[in-house]
């Protein structure tokens, strides 16, 4: 079979893996989301049978208590959230009230020192962008109630992800020696080098910013409480959260948490303690979590994150921004493949040189 042949074959392929994907993403959420539990789950399931359990046993064991981890968390925190955005909503109008005020007295300070045509330029240009901020964020509320996080998608989400994630956990095994024996002989081998890079990098990314975004978040969140922010729960869990995409949970956290911190306390110190733990924060991930945890090996540029999950997400949707990383990485292995197997051939060294 030609060169041509193959590319065409794989090609045609991944075409129709893609379409399939598109046609079917209103449904394979649970799907997407008991494989990524199964994935991260392997390695602790392997663990288990080399100290004498049974792959059936150790899969139940690991998704019992999995399934108690996430319903224990929900007992806790699920309340004190639920009461703090309650409140948060109970307090929109004191707190748009207050906004107005500081943003009066803003405004009588910039009249004092700006021209006047210049502050109606700038009070018609904000009043646009008001007016289309509303109407995205209802247009996003409207897809969301609609789509991502309708009733009958999250009662899926939670019943099927498990039975998904046990039956995938127990045969993961067999599945991958399955595929192992599908693959084209020829090149098995380096299909399977490649593989192993790609889980190198995405077993290092998931588990290791997962972790980060766990102790992140549970920082935030203290340390918010603790300052006194009303609703620093709510913020620093989503920050936490959020820090995922680098460096988003970190600006959402601190623009949130600063203008809460604003309306809230009367003196500028305090407001100052709230903007320093962000600071905090971002000074201990860069310089000791993700080098400890993440690794400079990985070798995903956070760009080339951001670009994933925003594309995986205009395309996809949710179940987009859950294929994104992996995506992201099988993308990026194979781009350094090529660009080795480049490197060695005649169309770079020039000449006859081995393409081997």
């Amino acid at each position: 079979m030609t060169v041509e042949r193959h590319l065409r074959f794989w090609l045609i392929g991944c075409a129709v893996f893609l379409v399939a994907l598109y046609l079917l993403r209103g449904v394979l959420l649970p799907f997407v989301a008991g494989m990524a539990v199964a994935y991260l789950l392997d390695p602790v399931c392997d663990r288990l049978e080399a100290w004498g359990l049974s792959r059936t046993l150790a899969t139940t064991v690991l998704t019992i208590l999995f399934l108690v981890v996430v319903a224990a968390a929900a007992v806790l925190l699920i309340p004190v959230l639920a009461g703090q955005v309650a409140s948060l909503l109970e307090r929109v109008p004191d707190l748009i009230e207050a906004l107005r005020g500081q943003s009066a007295r803003l405004l009588a300070m910039v009249e004092a020192r700006v021209d006047p045509a210049m502050i109606e330029r700038i009070e018609g240009a904000v009043a646009g962008s008001a007016d289309r901020l509303v109407a995205w964020g209802t247009e996003f509320l409207g897809q969301v109630i609609s789509g991502g996080v309708a009733l009958a998608n999250l009662i899926s989400l939670l019943v099927i992800t498990p039975v998904v994630a046990f039956y995938l956990l127990r045969d993961w095994d067999r599945i991958v020696a399955r595929v192992d024996t599908r693959l084209p002989r020829e090149h098995a081998e380096t299909i399977r080098e490649q593989v192993r890079e790609v889980d190198r990098t995405l077993a290092g990314f998931l588990r290791g910013q997962g972790t980060v975004c766990f102790i992140l978040g549970l920082f935030y969140a203290i340390a918010l409480s603790i300052a006194g922010l009303d609703f620093g729960l709510v913020v620093g869990l989503v920050a936490g959260l959020l820090s995922f995409i680098p460096y988003v949970g970190a600006i959402v956290g601190l623009v949130l948490s600063v203008g809460l911190a604003i309306l809230q306390f009367d003196d500028w110190p305090r407001v100052a303690i709230v903007a320093g733990i962000f600071f905090v924060g971002q000074a201990v991930e860069g310089n000791f979590l993700t080098p400890k945890l993440v690794g400079e090996s990985v070798g995903l540029h956070p760009v080339w994150i951001i670009f994933g999950l925003l594309a995986g997400g205009a395309i996809f949707g949710f179940v987009g921004v859950l294929l994104a990383i992996p995506a992201a990485a099988v993308i990026g292995v194979g781009v350094r493949f090529a660009l080795g197997r480049y490197l060695q051939s005649p169309y770079y060294r020039g000449g006859g040189g081995n393409e081997s």
